[in-house]
C-alpha cells in the first residue's frame, strides 16, 4: 500500500522505496502527536523529531501542517476503502446491509483506534472544529465507487446522492455518539444504524420495485 495515494497534494512524490518509507514514518509521526497535543499545537519540526528525520524532509513533502494532515486525512480514506474491501470480499455476497454495516464498523474500528483519527477523519476537522462539506462528497463518491457492484447498481447522480446524504448523516450522529462518550455512545450508534437502514431501504430498494 503506498503512503500518501497520487491524489494527495505532496510537493515531490516518493520514488524509492527509502523516500516512501521516510514519508510513511512523517505521516506515523504526526497522527501520534495530533493525539498528543492537538492541532493548534502540532509542528512540523516535531514530527520531523519524532520521525527521527530533518526538517528538510518534512519540508520535501509538506509546505505546512495543514498540508501533512490532509495527507493523513487522505491515507485514513485509502486504508478505511481497503478495509471495507477486505471485509467485503471475505464476507462474498453481502446485500445492502452487509456493506452497510462494514462501511461503519471499519469506520468505528479507525476512529476508536487509529492514531490522529478522531481529530482529521477524512478531513472533516481541519482546522479542528470545522465542517466542511468537500470531504463528506469524497468519502460519498467513493463508497458509491466501490459498493456499486454489490448493489448491482451503476454509479450516477441516485447512487451518489443516497451516498452524500447517508454520509452527511452519519457524520453528524457519530460526532454526537463520540461527544456524548469517548468510546461512542453505543445507544446513538444504534439509533443512527436504524435511520441509516430505514433511508437506504427506502433509497436502493424502492426504485428498483419500481422498475
Amino acid at each position: 500500500m503506498n503512503a500518501v495515494p497520487p491524489a494527495t497534494p505532496l510537493r515531490r512524490a516518493p520514488v524509492q522505496r527509502r523516500s516512501a518509507e521516510r514519508l510513511t514514518r512523517i505521516l506515523d509521526a504526526c497522527a501520534a502527536l495530533l493525539d498528543e497535543v492537538g492541532y493548534d499545537d502540532l509542528s512540523t519540526r516535531a514530527v520531523a523529531q519524532r520521525a527521527g528525520v530533518p526538517i528538510g524532509s518534512v519540508y520535501r513533502f509538506f509546505g505546512n501542517k495543514r498540508q501533512m494532515a490532509d495527507a493523513l486525512a487522505q491515507r485514513n480514506l485509502e486504508r478505511w476503502s481497503e478495509r471495507v474491501t477486505e471485509r467485503l470480499t471475505a464476507s462474498g455476497g453481502a446485500d445492502w446491509r452487509a456493506v452497510m454495516d462494514a462501511v461503519l464498523d471499519e469506520y468505528l474500528a479507525m476512529k476508536r483506534t487509529a492514531p490522529g483519527f478522531s481529530l482529521v477523519d477524512f478531513g472533516n476537522q481541519i482546522p479542528v472544529g470545522s465542517r466542511q462539506a468537500e470531504p463528506n462528497t469524497r468519502v460519498a463518491d467513493r463508497l458509491a465507487a466501490l459498493l456499486s457492484g454489490y448493489l448491482d447498481r451503476a454509479v450516477d447522480d441516485d447512487l451518489r446522492r443516497t451516498f452524500l446524504v447517508a454520509v452527511e448523516t452519519a457524520d453528524t450522529l457519530i460526532h454526537l455518539a463520540f461527544r456524548m462518550d469517548p468510546e461512542g455512545d453505543e445507544k446513538i450508534i444504534a439509533e443512527m444504524r436504524a435511520l441509516l437502514r430505514a433511508y437506504l431501504e427506502r433509497a436502493l430498494e424502492e426504485p428498483r420495485a419500481e422498475g
